[in-house]
């Protein structure tokens, strides 16, 4: 009984989940685009995560001078370093359930002079 409950949980995981969330999207894509478009994102906040911390000394030295820049914007740097190199890991991991990238901008080049958020 116990084995027919989870393979139950992972069949919905795995076939209903993705379908829904494409279908919460409003864009007529199929399910492997979707998934090959989170995997690939996820590889590339991997691998290009380290930018995050000169693009945070640069805007924080933009706005507010570049003592702040140095060192606020260092540790914050650091931090969106850590978090785009984190959740592009765990995109990755998870590309089978396609939903919304975590980071925002997706990929680090995309409004470059934005602060990265998550979410």
């Amino acid at each position: 009984m116990k084995t027919v409950i989870i393979r139950a949980l992972f069949l919905m995981a795995f076939c209903v989940l993705p379908q829904t969330v494409i279908a919460q999207r409003g864009v007529a894509q199929s399910y492997p685009a979707a998934a090959s478009e989170k995997l690939v994102n996820g590889i590339v906040n991997v691998a290009t995560g380290f930018v995050e911390l000169p693009k945070n000394v640069i805007l924080t030295s933009q706005q507010d001078g570049a003592g702040y820049g140095l060192t606020i914007g260092l540790v914050t740097g650091i931090m969106h370093t850590i978090g785009r190199t984190v959740f592009g890991a765990l995109d990755a991991i998870t590309f089978l359930i396609p939903t919304q990238p975590t980071v925002r901008p997706p990929y680090i080049w995309q409004d470059f002079n934005k602060e990265t958020t998550y979410g």
